[in-house]
């Protein structure tokens, strides 16, 4: 499909942004916040800014979808998918857990994902039939599969405070069935983690399609499986995300489907 210049363009973009990011961290900054617990800063519009600017210089007929608030619809067989920066909450509290998101969307399928961690310097990228690279190395899934020895991941809703569907009643079942369980405030990052073997799983609710776009993506070509929490094939307007190395992915759908 002639992909790789728009990997070659991302990954420019993804290390630009993220670049700023880390050299940004420790400035001062505005922030909105947008619900009780769900912020926005400065940082992340001038990140978004950065990438707008730079692929759409690059690709002036493609759509673009991304989390602050920029929706440009032309009808174009292909649209960008951006988080500027998953890990807001993170990057305002000076917690180096952060990422910069981006996919590209081909009549509604996603046929490229990069994530970029500047903290470490990890390029995470996958190609449609491509398979999955962490830093130009392919990558695979865990061959784990007992879920009693299995380290997985989730987040937590920015509804949490108001409501009922926020993700406890999963944090506590999992609690007593896995090894471990990590929250590390990036769904991005937790998506590609599954698909270097970091993670075994990750589940988690309520997420936008600029959250997953990407990682999804990583984890299938990383031989993993996506799916919503009952096995069903996964979309973008599905309320909630099941990622797994494929051998762990029943278990874990029998600890989803326990009331609470």
């Amino acid at each position: 499909m002639g992909l790789e210049r728009y990997l070659k363009a991302a990954k420019e973009a993804a290390q630009t942004a993220g670049r700023f990011l880390r050299e940004s961290m420790d400035t001062a900054r505005e922030i909105v916040f947008k619900g009780s617990v769900d912020l926005v800063t400065n940082l992340d519009n001038q990140s978004q800014d950065m990438i707008f600017k730079y692929l759409s210089a690059s690709f002036p007929d493609h759509d673009f979808l991304a989390e602050e608030g920029l929706s440009e619809k032309r009808g174009a067989e292909f649209r960008w998918i951006i988080d500027p920066l998953d890990g807001t909450t993170n990057y305002t509290h000076k917690f180096p857990v952060f990422t910069v998101s981006i996919a590209l969307e081909r009549e509604r399928e996603i046929v490229l994902g990069v994530v970029f961690d500047p903290m470490r310097e990890e390029m995470f990228t996958a190609l449609k039939g491509g398979g999955a690279f962490l830093n130009e190395r392919k990558v695979r899934v865990s061959s784990v599969d007992d879920l009693d020895k299995s380290l997985v991941a989730t987040g937590f809703p920015y509804d949490i405070r108001v409501s009922e569907v926020n993700n406890i009643n999963h944090f506590n079942n999992f609690a007593t069935r896995v090894q471990a369980i990590r929250r590390c405030g990036s769904a991005a990052m937790d998506l590609c983690y599954v698909a270097c073997g970091r993670f075994d799983g990750f589940w988690e609710l309520k997420l936008q399609p600029w959250d997953m776009a990407a990682g999804t993506l990583i984890v299938e070509e990383a031989a993993g499986q996506i799916s919503d929490f009952k096995g069903k094939v996964f979309s973008f307007d599905s309320a909630e995300i099941l990622a797994s190395n494929g051998l762990i992915h029943g278990q874990m759908i029998d600890v989803l489907q326990l009331k609470k």
